[in-house]
């Protein structure tokens, strides 16, 4: 297992925590289609406590993944959390029989969501809630106001440290900055999908983290169609690998949280994006990229 110190990228401030820039997505210590429990709860505790004995301090969940199935596993893997542990959480949306994403950001919903979050966890105090807006196709634009708000309602009430958003317009971002401050945003962004590419730098500017999810395609455009391929092969290296290091490479307040329900594939992933790129190699991507 990786040291501490081997982590790739460098760090970041997430608040008022110094966090390694390379993270942990828990979405994927669930089951199937992100219901119910994971099929294997045992290699579900050793890759939390993998990624922490690897130095990983940022991890990534929400009260929606399983629901709730993700939390409880984290709480029984790590509980009591080191002081070095950041764990960030996502509120806005609930699950439904069949497996949907409805929405769920009244001022009551995000209350409960809030409270059902530090419980299942343990906690009294969240570290970072992340507002989610938007839907399964993206950020869809409208006012973030009443909702964060309430977050930040909740801030101040002392149940949350710090606030970020996720699934977001820039317009949403700048809004929700007026109402509080923010971290970090949560978007989806990956080497073909790279429409955040002026907030991330923008955000860069302010200190603001910017914390990729689907960093592998997901639900948009693979990664692989943005020229991966024959970059890895120069390298001798993973298609994954390039992507991931890309990610870290593109700009220093990305923070990645790459998943798996795997710690030898969380392994693999924290040597992986730890490939050293040629200016070559980042021209070519990036004059790939869709």
């Amino acid at each position: 297992m990786p040291t501490p110190t081997s982590l790739p990228g460098g760090s970041w401030m997430l608040g008022d925590r110094l966090v390694p820039r390379f993270g942990f997505g828990a979405m994927q210590l669930s089951g199937p289609g992100v219901m119910g429990p994971p099929r294997d709860y045992d290699e579900a505790l050793a890759v939390l406590r993998s990624a922490v004995e690897a130095g990983i301090a940022h991890i990534d969940t929400s009260v929606a993944y399983g629901p709730r199935t993700v939390n409880e596993v984290i709480r029984d893997a790590l509980h009591p959390y080191p002081d070095s542990l950041l764990i960030a959480t996502k509120v806005g949306a609930e699950r439904d029989e069949r497996g949907g994403w409805p929405t769920a950001r009244t001022p009551a919903d995000l209350r409960a969501q809030v409270r059902e979050t530090a419980e299942t966890l343990g906690v009294d105090t969240l570290d970072l809630v992340n507002m989610r807006m938007g839907d399964a196709n993206g950020p869809q634009p409208g006012s973030i106001a009443e909702a964060f708000e309430t977050l930040a309602e909740l801030q101040q009430a002392g149940l949350i440290r710090h606030l970020g958003v996720s699934n977001v317009t820039a317009a949403q971002v700048e809004e929700a900055r007026t109402i509080a401050p923010i971290v970090c945003v949560q978007n989806a962004y990956n080497l073909a999908h790279r429409v955040d590419d002026d907030l991330i730098d923008q955000l860069a500017v302010n200190g603001i983290a910017y914390v990729p999810f689907f960093p592998l395609g997901g639900g948009y455009t693979p990664y692989v169609s943005a020229g991966v391929p024959a970059v890895a092969a120069r390298h001798g290296a993973t298609e994954k690998s390039v992507a991931l290091a890309w990610l870290l490479h593109r700009s220093p307040n990305i923070l990645v949280i790459s998943g798996t329900s795997s710690a030898q594939h969380l392994r693999e992933n924290i040597v992986g994006a730890g490939l050293e790129l040629t200016d070559e190699d980042v021209a070519e991507l990036n004059g790939r990229a869709a």
